[in-house]
């Protein structure tokens, strides 16, 4: 009896190390994009460039997919969308991965890629903001105790950012914010529709459509001359487009699968950790103790967030 118990508890344990390590490293893949963006402005590109090479080179992988769902659809083997499901997955994919994408790097074209990483950890607080303002849902004394930890955190960072940097802190952080708070309202959309089409769906869709708003917009803009960059450019789009959005936008879908969302979400805290340490390795953006206690109460105050939600 105990070695089949052995046998049965062994799969187990390994889908949750499986899934443990899928959301540790897609936390800090996707959150690694902001470094990638900095280097590529090096080669005097700017944030519609970024964003259209991006969804360029990672439109074919999320088409692929979205062509597997379409055809278990075709099957019967998942349900077919309503036409008012296909206009919300348009309108997510305009939202949430074309929108909040472009205010994102037009950001990091003025602030450095540590309070970048902040200010979009506060998309949890701008759900429960927006939840409580529409969904008329109560804030708890806890959940407001980290609020106040997370906003203190980034305040912290941005005090740090100002007195290096400048006045294009101002602007950059206030782009930043808009793409924190257009992904919240892509969070809040999706939370219906999700449980009729499924997250792979959802996702493959979505980015799809979000690739194509942001290679329409690229192309009106800067036309077909706007593909001729130098060969380093090309290099790290599509290091962009593979590894910090396909692999890990996959990777935590996997993750939720295997350990929950709560656990997901809670190690999605090591994406502003790494990034502050890789943004001084990498762009050697300094590390200061103002940084380090910014990031350790907006970290705090996403565990507190998590843990209130949980109870």
């Amino acid at each position: 009896m105990s070695a089949s118990l052995t046998r049965s508890t062994k799969p187990r344990s390994k889908e949750f190390w499986l899934g443990f390590v899928f959301a540790a490293t897609g936390a800090v893949l996707f959150s690694a994009k902001a470094i990638v963006a900095k280097l590529t402005y090096r080669y005097g590109v700017d944030a519609l460039t970024v964003i259209g090479f991006r969804m360029l080179l990672s439109l074919p992988f999320f088409a692929v997919v979205a062509c597997m769902q379409a055809r278990l659809a075709g099957r019967g083997e998942l349900p077919r969308l309503t036409w008012r499901e296909s206009l919300q997955i348009i309108f997510l994919g305009f939202l949430g991965y074309y929108l909040s994408s472009y205010l994102d790097f037009l950001g990091l074209e003025y602030i450095s890629a540590g309070l970048e990483r902040l200010i979009l950890f506060l998309s949890p607080t701008f759900v429960l903001l927006l939840s409580a303002l529409y969904l008329k849902q109560v804030i708890s004394r806890g959940q407001w105790a980290a609020l106040a930890l997370s906003y203190l955190g980034v305040v912290f960072v941005f005090v740090q950012d100002l007195s290096l940097t400048g006045d294009g802190v101002m602007l950059g952080s206030a782009f930043v914010m808009g793409s924190a708070l257009t992904y919240a309202f892509y969070l809040i959309s999706s939370g219906q529709i999700i449980q009729r089409v499924g997250a792979t769906r959802l996702v493959a869709y979505a980015m799809s459509v979000s690739a194509g708003f942001s290679i329409a917009h690229f192309l009106a803009i800067k036309g077909l001359q706007g593909l001729v960059q130098p060969a380093p450019v090309y290099w790290l789009s599509i290091l962009h487009a593979v590894v910090h959005t396909v692999m890990p936008t996959f990777m935590t879908m996997w993750a939720v699968a295997r350990i929950g969302a709560p656990m997901t979400a809670q190690l999605g805290l090591l994406g502003p950790v790494s990034v502050l340490f890789l943004a001084g390795w990498l762009l050697d953006e300094p590390i200061t103790t103002l940084q380090l206690v910014g990031t350790a109460f907006t970290l705090a105050g996403a565990v507190v967030l998590a843990r209130t939600r949980r109870t």
